[in-house]
Formats: structure tokens, sequence, C-alpha cells
């Protein structure tokens, strides 16, 4: 591993971090103008170019695979990344992008419930009521904090379906860690793309009156740049730096700047010129703290520990 200095890789996790909040409020804008379908497959297409180029310019070798480990691979691409990523757009296509970043924000405690499930093990204390927290700041906001919406169940489509996304998200996180045991994580998120728009091509054939080519041809040079975006920094960018964090600090610090996404599609919403209400504000807060409450009384508890009781 080459040296890094712990600045430059906590500078490039941020970077990853805003590409990854970014995409909410951009996505937004191109799907005024294109629909979901044909963004996936944009995503996926420019996506897996770029990490293929990545791949064939680092000169990593390719591994060993039995057809069954494909068949696997293939098969939780296929709705863990093709089918997160139809549902994912189409929701933000009916909410706000803000909305879509803090649903999103809780795939990582929705992944350790998973994880807890899978392993027979309970979840701890702090690691439970972190997500009550995060899913009352969620709540909040899909029901614009009104409890009657609740009670009746009054949510708006698009949060649903983002909800649904979120667990095929976790879903497909949970079972891709086994896999990264024996597969590099470079091969493993390029079939996952090549799966995803296999998955997404077979379903706009079967759903018909898709055109992704004539789409994006009609795009404003605004749309085009927009969907290059999302493309290369949304997700190769994203992912590519996100791995570094990983490499270097480790999965638990690097996942710890998740907190970060419904921030940075908030500030990029502005940016845009799209709207932020105070209850989204207010979610986003109780979401944050929900998600960093484990953290938060890891720390306390380590600093009661290191105190030295003075009696004399």
């Amino acid at each position: 591993m080459s040296r890094q200095s712990p600045f430059v890789t906590i500078l490039l996790l941020l970077i990853s971090i805003f590409c990854w909040g970014s995409v909410f409020p951009v996505s937004k804008l191109v799907l005024d103008q294109m629909s979901q379908n044909s963004l996936v497959v944009w995503r996926f297409s420019i996506a897996a170019l770029c990490l293929l180029g990545y791949i064939l310019l680092k000169g990593e070798r390719w591994p060993t695979l039995a057809w069954q480990q494909y068949t696997w691979l293939i098969a939780i691409s296929l709705v863990g990344v093709g089918g997160f990523n139809l549902l994912l757009f189409t929701g933000v296509k009916h909410t706000a992008a803000t909305n879509g970043a803090l649903v999103m924000a809780l795939s990582p405690l929705v992944t350790s419930l998973l994880v807890a499930a899978l392993s027979r093990k309970w979840l701890s204390r702090s690691q439970s009521v972190s997500l009550v927290i995060g899913l009352a700041g969620v709540l909040l906001v899909i029901t614009k904090g009104s409890w009657q919406a609740l009670l009746q169940f009054e949510f708006n489509r698009g949060d649903i379906t983002i909800i649904a996304a979120m667990l095929l998200w976790s879903a497909y996180t949970t079972a891709s860690q086994k896999m990264t045991t024996w597969l590099p994580l470079l091969p493993f998120t390029l079939i996952s793309m090549l799966a995803g728009d296999a998955f997404i091509l077979g379903f706009n054939s079967i759903q018909g009156d898709i055109h992704p080519i004539t789409e994006l041809l009609q795009l404003p040079l605004q749309g085009v740049l927009a969907v290059f975006y999302i493309g290369v920094f949304g997700t190769v960018i994203g992912y590519l730096f996100f791995l570094n964090a990983v490499q270097r600090l480790g999965s638990a610090p690097a996942a710890l700047f998740f907190n970060l996404i419904p921030v940075c599609a908030a500030l990029t919403a502005l940016l845009m010129g799209q709207k932020v209400t105070s209850i989204q504000v207010t979610g986003m807060a109780v979401v944050l703290l929900g998600l960093m409450l484990p953290q938060l009384l890891k720390l306390i508890r380590q600093r009661k520990t290191a105190q030295i009781p003075v009696n004399q």
C-alpha cells in the first residue's frame, strides 16, 4: 500500500461522501427530463466503462471463479444493484432529494440489524436506541410532521419506494460481505454494475418505450453533464475514494462518514435552488443524532475510564 497522509485520506473520503450525497439533487434535475430507467442505464454504463479502464490501467489480475460463484454474484447483483437503483431513482422522481438522502442514511443501521438477525446476535442497547431514533427522524420527514399521516398511512409514494430501495441495498451489502473474502472489490463492483445494467436493459425491453440514447441526446447540455456527473463522480469516484479510505482507515471509521450524506444532499440542493424545509432540517438532525449515538456513548465511556480520581 502506497504511503498517504491521513489528511489526504480523509479529504478524499469527504469528496466521496459529497459525491454520493449530491447524486440525489443532481438526479432530481435529470429525472425531470429523462426516465429513471434510462438514467440507471447510463449510470451503470458510464461507471462500468470507467471502472474497466481503471482496472486495465492498474493491471489488476482478474480472479478465477467457479461458475457457482459467478451465478451467486450475478443473482444478488441483479436485485441488489439493478433493482436498488431502479427503485431509488423512481423514488427520487416522486419525492424531495433530501428525503431520499435521509432514508438512505439509515442503510448502515439496517445492515447491522440484518447481520445481527442472520448471526442470531442481539444488537447492543446503544445500536437499538440509535436505530429507533434514526427511524423517528425519517418518519418525521416523510410524514411532514403529521402523526395523522402515520396513523392513516398517507406517505408519499416516492418515500416508500426509497425505503424499499434502502432495504434492497442493505440486503445486498449483507450478502456481499462474504463475497469480498474471495473476490477483490474492483472486479466485484464491475461485475455488479454490469449485472445491474443487464437487469435494467432487460426490464426496459419488457416494459418497452424506453430509449436511453434518444433521451440522452434530447437533454440540454446541463442535463448531459448531470448524467455524466452521476456516472463518473456519483458512482466511480465516490466508490474508489471510499475504498481508499476503507483500506487505510478501516471499514468502521470510514462508515461513520455516511452520516454526512444527508447534509451533503441538502447543501447541494440549496446550491441548485431546490427547497429544503425546516421539517427536513429537523429530521436530518434527528437522524444524525441516531447515527452518531453509539460513537458518542463509546467516547463518553472512554473518557470516564480515563479519568483518575484524586483522593487526598
